[in-house]
C-alpha cells in the first residue's frame, strides 16, 4: 500500500460491503484512485469521478481504470451496483449528494459513505477527546499521510445532522461513528 491515513483505514469495510454479483461500481471523489484500484480486484467495471483535475491526473498516471474529471452532481453517469464515497460529501450539499447516489444505484445495490462531521454536542466532544490518544498513536505508528494535492475542507454538518438527514433520505440506513474521526453510512437500495 503506497500510504495510509484515516480514510484508507475504512477501505477494508468498503470492500466487504460490495454485494455479491456486483458488476459495476462508482467511487465518488476518487482522488488519486487508490480505492478504485482496490475495488477493481473484486468488481469487473469500476469508475472513479473527481472534480479536481490534479487528482484525476494522478489517478490516470498510475492506472488505466476509468476516471472521470467532473462534478458528480451534474456529470452524465450510468447506474451502478455499488457506490462509495470517502471524505467527499462534506465538500458538496449533503442532501443533494445522497439523493444523487441513491438515484444512480441499481435496485438491490449497496451504498457506503464515509464522511467527516463536526463536533456539536457534549457527547461529540467527549468522544473526540476520549479517542484522541488512539487516533494520535495510530496515525504516528502508521505514519499517516495521503497524496499531495488532496482538497481539504472543514465539515459544516454535525454528526447528528448527518445521521438525521441520512435516515430521512435512505430508509433503513446504518449509521456508525468511527473511532478515527469519521462516520459511515451503509445502505442497500430495495430491489
Amino acid at each position: 500500500m503506497p500510504y495510509w491515513n484515516t480514510n484508507v483505514a475504512r477501505h477494508p469495510d468498503i470492500l466487504r460491503a460490495v454485494p455479491a454479483g456486483c458488476s459495476t461500481a462508482l467511487d465518488v471523489g476518487c482522488g488519486d484512485g487508490l480505492l478504485v484500484r482496490k475495488l477493481a480486484s473484486v468488481v469487473p467495471s469500476v469508475t472513479g469521478i473527481d472534480k479536481s483535475p490534479e487528482m484525476v491526473a494522478q489517478a490516470r498516471s498510475v492506472s488505466d481504470h476509468c476516471f472521470v474529471e467532473g462534478d458528480f452532481l451534474t456529470a452524465d453517469l450510468g447506474a451502478y451496483d455499488f457506490i462509495c464515497s470517502v471524505a467527499t460529501v462534506h465538500h458538496v450539499d449533503f442532501e443533494t449528494a445522497l439523493t444523487r447516489m441513491r438515484d444512480l444505484l441499481n435496485p438491490g445495490g449497496a451504498l457506503v459513505v464515509v464522511g467527516l462531521a463536526r463536533d456539536a454536542s457534549a457527547t461529540d466532544w467527549a468522544t473526540t477527546i476520549a479517542t484522541a490518544p488512539i487516533v494520535r498513536v495510530t496515525k504516528t505508528l502508521r505514519r499517516a499521510h495521503g497524496p499531495d494535492g488532496m482538497p481539504v475542507l472543514r465539515p459544516q454538518m454535525s454528526y447528528r445532522e448527518v445521521r438525521t438527514t441520512a435516515a430521512r433520505l435512505l430508509p433503513g440506513v446504518r449509521y456508525r461513528r468511527q473511532v478515527l474521526r469519521r462516520y459511515s453510512l451503509t445502505w442497500q437500495k430495495p430491489s
